[in-house]
């Protein structure tokens, strides 16, 4: 119970950041901030049972399939995770706070807290309320605008696994990180939305950065030649870019269409076996779609939603250092694409039904190497998956998963299916979900 009390108190610090001395004037900011003491509070509970194939190794074969982060390296450092264990999975806790502060800053922050009892920190960022023109200006550590998934935090996911190509080409939590967002929304007949981002650009897989670390298991290549790899460039590293559009359908139709790019200008790996550095740039590009319809019933019956994503990823690296000294310099490309289509459905009040097909390397998988355009490529990574869900009311969701994956790895094919049964809770207010 202390633990929550403490979220409740940085909360409240949080929100309250911009209150006047004692003593000071009322003003109008006063009168429109009147719940800078109160701000919405909410605590988000999720667990599964679960059960794989491959004796809980499933995560871990889908993690390590072949592709422009993994292949030749033998790391096994493309984002993946530790994955859930057979049988009963408590998820991290999530607390959210968010407020006005005043009539300029909308604050918003939340926190997770680990079976363990860690604490970390996730989102918390401030937002402008009134800029002239349509602008915004977001500043903190926040999710990424790109895209259409990249924004929905786990409970908000119609699936329970993040899709591959987003794990693959992104990261297993999509794109996060610390520094300022622009958007414009400007005033036309047709909603139409621009973003752009600096970031500090700490990413596991776009703008990677190994470090010291991960170095010092270079055996191979001497230490003083390792030297100026051990500390990343100033920052900002990773710059973002997106569109979105949504056309007037009417009242029970909504389209979103949307462009936009990524790119990371300090990538460093370390692989082992053979030792070796690589030094470069990351970028991809994508498109997402997402059309529903909203049913004339009640508690979601007839109620369609269609969304569907594609990234295309080059990475563009040199060695900076090799075991194999001749090998310095050589040039590194990897090219990779990856898409997910969804759909879910809702077939009774309160029941949905939803199907994703994802994959990685289906149209454009390729290594490159050196001056002679050496190439190699990979076979293509797909999986299937359908979920059931019932959500008696706004504040609980049950479901129930299948998922059967087809990977490709470095050693050959793994074929892996996936069950899963997870249940959400969620106590107190929080804002709207995004459409």
């Amino acid at each position: 119970m202390s633990l929550f009390f403490r979220l409740v108190a940085v909360g409240a610090l949080v929100v309250c950041s911009g209150a006047p001395a004692h003593g000071a004037p009322a003003s109008s900011a006063e009168v429109t901030a009147g719940n800078r003491f109160n701000p919405d509070i909410s605590v988000i509970l999720e667990g599964n049972a679960y059960r794989d194939d491959e004796g809980g190794e499933a995560d871990e074969r889908i993690a390590d399939a072949a592709g422009i982060n993994e292949i030749g390296g033998g790391h096994g450092h493309g984002g993946g995770h530790a994955g859930e264990a057979i049988g009963f999975n408590l998820k991290p806790a999530e607390f959210v706070f968010s407020a006005s502060v005043d009539p300029y800053f909308d604050a918003y922050a939340q926190f997770v807290v680990t079976e363990s009892g860690d604490l970390n920190l996730e989102e918390t960022y401030l937002t402008t309320r009134e800029l002239p023109a349509g602008l915004r200006v977001k500043a903190g550590q926040f999710l990424s605008g790109i895209g259409y998934h990249n924004e929905k935090h786990r409970h908000q996911w119609a699936f329970i696994e993040q899709n591959l190509p987003y794990q693959h080409l992104l990261g297993d939590h999509g794109l996060m990180g610390t520094g300022v967002q622009l958007t414009w929304t400007p005033l036309t007949p047709v909603y139409t939305r621009f973003g752009v981002e600096a970031l500090q650009g700490d990413q596991a897989v776009v703008g990677r950065f190994d470090g010291e670390d991960r170095i010092q298991d270079l055996e191979d290549i001497p230490d003083g030649a390792l030297d100026r790899f051990a500390d990343p460039k100033g920052g900002p590293r990773l710059f973002n870019a997106f569109a979105k559009l949504a056309p007037d359908l009417g009242y029970s139709h909504e389209l979103q269409m949307g462009l936009f790019g990524v790119f990371a200008g300090e990538q460093q790996e370390v692989h082992i076996e053979p030792d070796h550095v690589l030094r470069g740039d990351y970028g991809v590009v994508g498109t997402d779609w997402v059309y529903a319809y909203d049913a004339p019933h009640q508690y979601g019956k007839g109620d369609l939603k269609i969304s569907a994503e594609y990234l295309y990823a080059v990475k563009d690296l040199e060695v900076a250092e090799h075991a194999a000294q001749p090998k310095v310099g050589d040039d590194r490309t990897f090219r990779e694409d990856g898409f997910y289509v969804q759909g879910r459905y809702g077939f009774a009040a309160n029941w949905r039904a939803a199907l994703r097909y994802d994959a990685v390397g289906a149209g454009i998988n390729e290594k490159t190497v050196g001056a002679t355009g050496t190439s190699e490529s990979w076979d293509a990574s797909h999986r299937v998956s359908a979920v059931l869900t019932w959500t008696p009311t706004h504040y609980s969701r049950l479901q129930a998963q299948w998922s059967g994956s087809d990977i490709a790895t470095e050693s050959g094919r793994e074929r892996v299916s996936q069950y899963f049964l997870r249940f959400i809770a969620s106590m107190g207010q929080h804002g709207a979900h995004d459409f």
